[in-house]
């Protein structure tokens, strides 16, 4: 079955998710989606000063919108801010220091930030890691699951009642095509047994980010959530966590702006926010969170119980 999903994943990658594939799509985007001000809005883009998060911020920032970087590296972020405040003319582009792999540092950052700023209209959840090999926390926690599903959902849920009290109020994460060959497992959920497969590793916790934002626009309906893969991007991530995938592939990847254009369109654009919300998008577009006859669809238990299982692991780490 697994050799079936990954070759109708790879067909389906070389049609829809190289830059080819974006240049058709980009056919049928309707421009003036995105000719709009942002001013008097903010924005926080976690992983802000590279790939497809410095473009966000830099396509944010061009229509005025308050944006709000959240990184990891002091130093690349100030050398962002910077390229983004002189190509826009936009200074009010904030930068907050923040791992996302240490869980009561998020818990921290988010209540400090509801004490700082009195409105976030939209949450992006951009930053992601790809491990080679199984890593813990400080806490204890697979470094992976902690940054890209746990910190996600931490970060989300902290700052749910800052969104609920802004205008128009929306949270975009950014997955990956690559969830497609997973099928949701929420016994495993720290790569403790079997063998560690950073990018399959990786490949789940894009797939719980889906069920996730499925699950939170249910319970919070005044929130636009979605989930979206920017299809197949020349970053430095991809280049580092999968170089042989870069180097063949190299010619055929999207640029980061190609990559970010369907987070921009979620972030600003009227027509996003009359499509339901938690549904999943490639290239402005609703599509589906599956693969025909792959076998990755789970039951409504089970995707309450990653919730259920989240939101436990959460509270553990809240500082009181």
């Amino acid at each position: 079955m697994s050799l079936y999903r990954n070759s109708a994943w790879f067909l389906k990658g070389m049609t829809e998710f190289t830059r080819n594939a974006f240049l058709s799509a980009s056919k049928r985007f309707v421009e003036k989606d995105l000719e709009v001000s942002m001013a008097g809005r903010a924005f926080m883009i976690t992983g802000a000063n590279s790939g497809i998060g410095k473009a966000t911020a830099m396509a944010i920032a061009k229509k005025g919108g308050t944006v709000h970087m959240v990184c990891r590296n002091k130093d690349k972020a100030e050398e962002a801010r910077a390229d983004i405040v002189k190509e826009t003319g936009n200074k009010e582009v904030y930068v907050h220091i923040l791992d996302l792999s240490e869980t009561k540092k998020v818990w921290e950052f988010a209540e400090g930030f509801k004490r700082k700023y009195k409105a976030l209209n939209v949450l992006i959840n951009n930053a992601g890691s790809i491990m080679s090999q199984r890593d813990v926390n400080t806490e204890g926690l697979e470094k992976s699951f902690a940054t890209n599903v746990l910190g996600v959902y931490i970060l989300t849920k902290s700052l749910i009642p800052l969104l609920e009290k802004s205008a128009d109020p929306r949270v975009i994460t950014v997955s990956s095509g690559g969830m497609l060959v997973q099928k949701l497992r929420t016994g495993n959920l720290q790569s403790e047994r079997g063998r560690y497969d950073g990018t399959m590793v990786y490949a789940q916790h894009k797939r719980q980010q889906v069920v996730m934002t499925e699950q939170l626009a249910k319970t919070h309906t005044n929130i636009h959530f979605s989930v979206m893969h920017p299809g197949w991007v020349d970053t430095p991530a991809v280049a580092n966590a999968m170089p042989d995938f870069h180097s063949s592939m190299k010619d055929s990847l999207r640029t980061p702006e190609q990559g970010a254009d369907t987070v921009v369109w979620l972030a600003v654009s009227e027509a996003a926010t009359t499509n339901p919300s938690g549904r999943f998008y490639q290239d402005r577009k609703m599509v589906s969170t599956h693969l025909p006859l792959a076998w990755t669809h789970s039951s409504a238990l089970e995707e309450q119980k990653l919730l259920s299982l989240l939101e436990d692991l959460a509270k553990t780490f809240q500082p009181h």
